[in-house]
C-alpha cells in the first residue's frame, strides 16, 4: 500500500493558523526516551486519556500553552516506537497519525521528536524516518542532566546543523528548556519541513525516481511521492493495487540483480549518516561510561539471576503488599468514620422515610463502602509506577521470560499481566505490543485472571472477617501474606490456563524475547504523583457514576416492594408480605396456606423479612440453589450479581444489603 502524505502548509497559511486556531503537535520518540515525562511537564493535569478509534491503543492528549497571546496547542503523545516499520499495532497507529489516516485526528502541524541524549545514535534512526514524513520537525534532546553526569559533551549547534532540524536540550523534570522548545515549535510551524540529507545508491535512487514519477498525479509533491515510493519498494509486502504491484516487483528484481543485499541499503545508509553526525557532535569520557556500565552489570547480576532474581522479586512483592496493608489502615479508618458520621448527620436532619433511607443506606453506604479502599488502590499504583520508573519492571519481565516461555507465552506478556494487577482493562490494552496474534489473544484471555485493584477491597473485607490480625516473624501481618497468596494464586491459575490455550486452540511457537533494559534511574516524583492523581480521579469518577448508580438501584431493589404493617392485639407490629397483603385486601382474611408472618418483638425481624421479600431478595433466593454448594446464601447471591458491572461494587452491595437487612439489635450486640 502506498503512503499518501500531505505537504506542509505554506508559510503564510501556517502563520495565519497559529493566530486563529490551536496548533496540533505530536510527540514521537523511542520507549524510555523521556517522552511521557516531557508530556506531563508540558501539559500538567490538562490531559485526557482515551483510545484510538477501533483499536485498544491508548490515546493521550493534552493542552500546551505556547505563548501568552496565542491559543494553547493540542499536544498528542504518540505511542513509543523505534521505527515506522509497523511491526506492532503501536507503530502503525503512530505512523497513521502522522500521515492523517486516523479519524477525528488532524495531521500534526509540527512533530517534536523526543531524543535521549544518552543514546543518541539509536534514537536518531527514528528521526531519519520523521524527516521523510515531510512535516515541520523539532528535536527535544532529553535527559541532558543524565548525559552530563556521564560526562557526555553534546555540541547542540553542530548537531542541529548536521541534521538540518532545530535541536532544543531539555530537562523535563526540572522544567529546563521548555520555553525554548515552545519557541522552536512556533518557528517551525511557520517554516518548511526539513530536507533529507542521506541518499541511497544511484541505482536505488533511479528506481525511486521512476516509481515516484508514477504517483505524482495523485496531488503529492516530489518529496511525498519519493517517500511513498520508498515505502512501497522496501516494505515487506507489495502494494495491493495490481498495476503498482507489478511496477514495484519489477523494480525489486532489478535491484536484486545489481545488489543481492539491496533490501538492507536504507538501514545501512541511515546508520552511516547517523554515525557521521554522532562522531562530529558527541565527545565522551569512556572511563566514566565504563564505570556506569560496571555498576549496572553488577546490579543486574543479582536482579536478573535465575535464583536470586526470583527471590528478590518475591521480596519486592511481599514488601509492596505489606506496605499497602499497613500504611492504608489509618486513612481507611478516617474515611470510614467520615462516611459514618456523614450518614448519622444526614439521618439526624431528615425525617424518617424513603429519602433518608436512600441517602444513608443507598448513596452514602454504597459509595462510602468503596471509597474507603481508595488509599490501598493509590498505594498499589504508587508502587507500580515507582518500579517502572526505576527500571526494575523491565528486569522483572526479563526474569519472567523463562516462566512465560515454559507455557508458550512471549516474554512481553509479563508487562500486560503486571499491568492487570492495577486493572485488567489497561492490561489488555498493553497487549498491543505483542506482535504474534495468538500470543496476544492468549495474554488477553488470562489477563482478567490476575488480581486487579478492584479485588483488593474484596480481599480486605474477607481478611478482616475471617482472619485475626497476627504478625508473622514479628513484623509481617497476616493480611499481607494472604493478599500476596491470592495474587500468586491468580498468577498460577493464569499460567495454567495459558498452558492449556497454547497447547490447544492457540498453538504457536514462542518467539525469542528482545527488549531494552533501561538504565536504573531515580524515580521522578512529579511523574509518580501525576500518575496517582490520574488513577485516583478515574476511581473517584467511577465511584461517583457507575457505583453511585448501582448503589441507588440496589437500594431500590432491597427496599421495594414494601411490607405492609398493622398493629397486633398485643401492640406489636404485625406485617405482611406483598402477596399476603394483596390477598387480605381482596378477601378480607389472610390467604389460606400463606400465614401472615407475624412478630411480637418489633422492628429487627421486619427488616430481615423486608429484604427477603424485596426484588433483590427474590433474585438472590432464585439463584441460591446454584450457589449453595459453594457455601453462599441468597445475600451473597445479590452481591455476585451486582459485581458483574464492576468487581468493587461487591463491597458496596454488602454495605447496602447487610445495612438494610441486619437487625439493629444484632448490631448493638456486636458493638457491645
Amino acid at each position: 500500500m502506498s503512503t499518501l502524505l500531505q505537504p506542509p502548509l505554506p508559510v503564510e497559511a501556517a502563520v495565519a493558523q497559529t493566530k486563529t486556531k490551536p496548533l496540533t503537535i505530536a510527540l514521537a520518540g523511542n520507549p524510555n526516551a523521556g517522552k511521557t515525562t516531557l508530556f506531563n511537564s508540558l501539559t500538567g493535569m490538562r490531559q485526557k486519556v482515551a483510545n484510538y478509534p477501533g483499536v485498544t491503543v491508548e490515546r493521550k492528549e493534552g493542552v500546551w500553552t505556547l505563548g501568552h497571546d496565542l491559543p494553547s496547542a493540542r499536544l498528542i503523545d504518540l505511542p513509543g516506537l523505534y521505527s515506522f516499520d509497523a511491526a506492532s499495532l503501536d507503530e502503525r497507529i503512530a505512523r497513521d497519525v502522522l500521515t492523517g489516516r486516523v479519524p477525528d485526528t488532524p495531521v500534526p502541524d509540527v512533530v517534536v521528536a523526543v531524543v535521549d541524549a544518552t543514546n543518541l545514535e539509536r534514537n536518531l534512526y527514528l528521526v531519519t524516518q520523521l524527516i521523510e514524513m515531510n512535516r515541520p520537525l523539532v528535536i527535544a534532546l532529553t535527559m541532558m542532566d543524565m548525559a552530563g553526569r556521564r560526562d557526555l559533551e553534546i555540541n547542540v549547534a553542530e548537531l542541529s546543523n548536521s541534521i538540518g532540524v532545530p535541536v532544543v536540550p531539555v530537562v523535563a523534570t526540572q522544567r529546563r528548556g521548555l520555553d525554548e522548545l515552545a519557541g522552536a515549535v512556533l518557528k517551525a510551524a511557520e517554516g518548511l519541513a526539513p530536507v533529507q540529507q542521506w541518499h541511497l545508491s544511484e541505482t536505488a535512487e533511479q528506481e525511486l525516481r521512476q516509481l515516484a514519477g508514477n504517483v505524482t498525479s495523485q496531488k503529492m509533491d516530489d518529496r511525498a511521492a519519493r517517500d511513498a515510493a520508498l515505502r512501497d519498494l522496501y516494505s515487506e509486502e507489495l502494494p495491493t493495487e495490481a498495476g503498482r504491484r507489478a511496477e514495484v516487483a519489477a523494480a525489486r528484481q532489478r535491484l536484486a540483480a545489481a545488489n543481492p543485499q539491496w533490501w538492507q541499503e536504507p538501514l545501512v545508509e541511515r546508520y552511516r549518516w547517523i554515525e557521521a553526525i554522532a562522531a562530529d557532535s558527541i565527545k565522551h569520557n569512556s572511563r566514566t561510561i565504563d564505570k556506569r556500565k560496571d555498576a549496572t552489570i553488577l546490579i543486574d547480576r543479582f536482579v536478573t539471576h535465575k535464583v536470586f532474581g526470583v527471590l528478590i522479586l518475591l521480596a519486592v512483592m511481599l514488601l509492596v503488599f505489606q506496605t499497602i496493608f499497613s500504611w492504608a489502615s489509618l486513612p481507611m479508618d478516617l474515611i470510614d468514620h467520615g462516611f459514618g458520621a456523614l450518614g448519622e448527620t444526614v439521618r439526624a436532619h431528615l425525617p424518617e422515610g424513603l429519602l433518608a433511607d436512600l441517602l444513608v443506606d443507598g448513596v452514602i453506604a454504597g459509595v462510602g463502602g468503596v471509597l474507603v479502599f481508595l488509599p490501598q488502590i493509590l498505594l498499589l499504583f504508587f508502587f507500580i509506577t515507582l518500579l517502572e520508573d526505576t527500571g526494575y519492571m523491565a528486569r522483572a519481565a526479563f526474569l519472567m521470560d523463562r516462566l512465560m516461555r515454559g507455557v508458550g507465552l512471549h516474554g512481553k506478556a509479563f508487562m500486560p499481566l503486571m499491568s492487570s494487577f492495577a486493572c485488567a482493562i489497561p492490561g489488555i490494552m498493553a497487549t498491543r505490543t505483542i506482535e504474534n496474534p495468538k500470543d496476544r489473544l492468549a495474554t488477553i484471555m488470562i489477563a482478567p485472571l490476575m488480581s486487579c485493584s478492584a479485588r483488593l477491597p474484596v480481599y480486605t473485607l474477607m481478611i478482616a472477617a475471617f482472619f485475626t490480625d497476627r504478625k508473622v516473624f514479628g513484623f509481617i501481618s497476616t493480611g499481607a501474606l494472604i493478599i500476596m497468596a491470592m495474587y500468586l494464586l491468580g498468577i498460577a491459575v493464569a499460567v495454567g490456563v495459558a498452558w492449556v490455550l497454547k497447547k490447544t486452540i492457540l498453538r504457536a511457537p514462542a518467539p525469542p524475547l528482545v527488549m531494552e533494559m533501561p538504565p536504573y534511574r531515580v524515580p521522578n516524583l512529579l511523574t509518580v504523583l501525576q500518575t496517582i492523581w490520574s488513577r485516583a480521579f478515574l476511581f473517584v469518577k467511577r465511584a461517583g457514576t457507575v457505583i453511585l448508580a448501582i448503589s441507588i438501584v440496589l437500594w431500590a431493589l432491597v427496599t421495594f416492594p414494601r411490607l405492609e404493617t398493622n398493629k397486633a392485639a398485643n401492640g406489636a407490629d404485625k406485617f405482611y408480605s406483598p402477596t399476603t397483603a394483596q390477598a387480605t385486601r381482596e378477601t378480607g382474611t389472610e390467604a389460606k396456606g400463606q400465614p401472615a408472618p407475624e412478630v411480637e418483638t418489633g422492628e429487627p425481624d421486619m427488616e430481615g423479612e423486608q429484604i427477603r421479600q424485596s426484588f433483590a431478595g427474590r433474585l438472590g433466593l432464585l439463584i441460591e440453589p446454584v450457589i449453595a454448594p459453594l457455601g453462599f446464601d441468597w445475600k451473597m447471591g445479590i452481591g455476585l450479581i451486582s459485581s458483574f458491572a464492576a468487581r468493587e461494587t461487591l463491597v458496596s452491595t454488602f454495605s447496602i444489603v447487610y445495612n438494610v437487612g441486619t437487625p439493629r439489635g444484632d448490631e448493638e450486640a456486636k458493638s457491645s
